[in-house]
């Protein structure tokens, strides 16, 4: 299994990119520089941005740099639904200054004069409101509280600001920020990290706060984020008035001096990539040394670095390993032969590294949960139909799914067919209007004919991921009543009925579930079916998460805003409804009943 988290081993060829950025910092000998690093989720840019910071760090302490550099790292991410963002960041530069200055003597005077002007812009944020909320009549004595013990310990700032307008207190505390870091004689370098991932109201809080203290001298600004994402809260923000395509881009470029795209990967960096991980495993499975472990991460680095000479061949795949290593690890350089194309090219994965990891660590645990049932099942099926689970849409998973459980043994004749048919270079014949895709053709040609196998084990395996197998579980006479009764509603929740799901139990009313769901994918999603389908999850809330994969499934573009109100509430509907509020294809009328609900 692998980890999911940020790491600075480099294997995708992304020190090249680091190390521009580091030179571009170091060049910029003190004037303020602010790089963006964008890409998709996934695409790796928290490790890009460690990367950095890295570089940054191994180029000062080899002198290739006379600036001293401090390190803050900031994950907006990690206070949304806690705290004011922009407070927070605000707080963590004066907190970073603080604990520099404790090393030093003659400074930390001066730090907390700035660390004062950075509570009272706290202070000037709690005034407005609670002075509204005076003359409304709603104002608390939590409120006066808070304001009388930081206005208690802010005593000189408040008087000193007390006859400034707001935009003279901001000027004086860039100016003594900008003092600040002259004086100490270091350059800050503030690395912000999953901006994309919060809500619009945390991602412009946070941006704020960054417009405050960048272009400051002394200050290196490196803030990783989907620029897609940010459009989007930019959109959020200024609902309320119009706003065109221009200023929403202008909005986040006007914060980033330089503009860095992660790269997305190629056939050579994918190999490379999975060679890597597959090298890992075999590392913590003993099959390979540490020592022959370093010696293969160093080869594969190299190899990538020079991938743009041509194409990464299985051959030089193998020379990044010792030779007595090569047996041990040739069955794994075969998979990512096969699957680097495909995984580049499909629209499910499309060469995203974290999409890879996942998929790799899904193969994994289905290869041990196979092995503890004492199933014989070859790998490469494993690899394959796992494949088409993840890129398939979900009509050709339930065509293929529903021709499985109809055959007497599992296996399926039009599928040996279409292999021998595509193996000899004859046409393509796609037997369901589901399967006119390249990616169905693509993936047939891989290794491991399916033609001639049993594929009830291999269905066995996906039960715990997808809904759509448990459609075609037969049903109880229980089950097939309850089924009845939902025909019958017409809008709202019957108990009557959730009283009925609850006495059939959860495994039976996960198979009632599927069966609705399945509806919905045929018809259509509409009121009534979905009406039919929250019966279930208000009986066992832990189907949420089934019900959530198949509206994940409804084209963005036909997202009903009516569905909204009869998801509000519902804690495993929150995340759905967050990303369909981000989508830059959802309607209009969708994302506002959402922002009325909250989401």
């Amino acid at each position: 299994m692998w980890n999911d988290i940020e790491t600075t081993q480099d294997a995708l060829n992304f020190s090249v990119v680091a190390e521009t950025a580091a030179e571009l910092i170091i060049e910029s000998n003190g004037q303020p520089i602010s790089i963006g690093v964008s890409g998709s989720w996934g695409i790796g840019k928290s490790s890009m941005v460690k990367m950095i910071g890295d570089a940054l760090r191994s180029k000062s302490e080899n002198g290739k740099s006379k600036e001293k550099y401090i390190y803050l790292e900031f994950n907006a991410w990690l206070y949304q639904g806690y705290d004011d963002a922009r407070t927070a960041l605000l707080q963590a530069v004066s907190d970073k200054l603080i604990e520099e200055a404790e090393a030093r003597e003659g400074f930390i005077d001066k730090v907390k004069s700035f660390a004062k002007r950075i509570n009272w812009l706290q202070l000037a944020k709690l005034v407005v409101p609670v002075s509204m909320g005076f003359l409304s009549g709603g104002a608390t004595q939590s409120n006066f509280a808070a304001i009388a013990n930081i206005s208690t310990e802010l005593d000189g700032i408040v008087k000193e600001n007390s006859t400034k307008t707001m935009p003279q207190q901001i000027e004086e505390l860039r100016n003594e920020f900008e003092e600040l870091l002259s004086e100490m004689g270091v350059t800050l370098v503030v690395l912000v990290d999953d901006l994309d991932r919060c809500l619009p109201a945390t991602s412009i809080s946070t941006l704020e706060a960054m417009r405050l203290l960048l272009f400051v001298e002394r200050t290196a600004f490196i803030i990783a984020a989907d620029t897609q994402m940010i459009r989007s809260s930019v959109r959020a923000h200024f609902s309320e008035i119009s706003i065109d395509d221009g200023l929403v881009t202008s909005y986040f470029d006007k914060l980033i001096q330089i503009p860095l795209s992660v790269p997305r990967l190629g056939i050579s960096e994918v190999k490379v990539y999975i060679v890597t991980l597959f090298a890992d495993l075999a590392l913590r499975k003993g099959d390979i040394s540490d020592e022959a472990h370093a010696f293969a991460t160093t080869a594969l680095q190299t190899l990538l670095r020079e991938s743009w000479r041509g194409g990464i061949s299985t051959n030089k795949l193998e020379t990044a390993f010792r030779e007595e290593d090569v047996p041990k690890i040739r069955s794994y350089i075969d998979i990512a032969e096969q699957l680097s194309r495909i995984l580049v090219t499909a629209n499910g994965i499309s060469g995203n590294p974290r999409l890879i990891k996942r998929f790799l660590n899904e193969l994994m645990i289905r290869e041990k949960v196979a092995k503890l049932n004492g199933m014989s099942i070859e790998f490469n099926s494993l690899v394959k139909m796992l494949l088409f689970e993840r890129c398939s849409t979900p009509a050709a998973l339930e065509f293929l799914i529903g021709k499985v459980t109809e055959s007497e043994n599992g296996i399926l004749d039009f599928l040996d067919e279409i292999e021998t048919a595509l193996t000899s270079a004859n046409e393509y014949r796609k037997p369901d209007d589901s399967w006119e895709s390249q990616f169905i053709q693509e993936w047939i040609k891989l290794e491991s004919k399916l033609g001639k196998m049993d594929l009830r084990p291999l269905l066995y395996l996906s039960r715990d991921k997808s809904s759509a197998f448990a459609a075609y579980d037969e049903l109880t006479e229980v089950s097939k009543e309850i089924l009845k009764a939902l025909e019958l509603v017409d809008k709202g929740i019957m108990k009557e009925i959730v009283n009925s799901i609850k006495a059939s139990g959860e495994s039976e009313s996960e198979k009632i579930l599927a069966r609705i769901c399945s509806e919905g994918q045929a018809k259509q999603w509409d009121m009534k079916i979905l009406g039919k389908a929250l019966h279930i999850t208000e009986a066992y809330p832990n189907l949420g998460s089934r019900l959530v994969i198949f509206l994940n499934g409804i084209p963005p573009q036909t997202r009903n805003p009516a569905f909204i109100p009869l998801l509000r509430n519902k804690d495993w509907a929150n995340d759905m409804l967050i990303a369909w509020a981000n989508d830059t294809k959802t309607p209009a009328p969708v994302k506002n009943a959402i922002k009325e609900k909250g989401a």
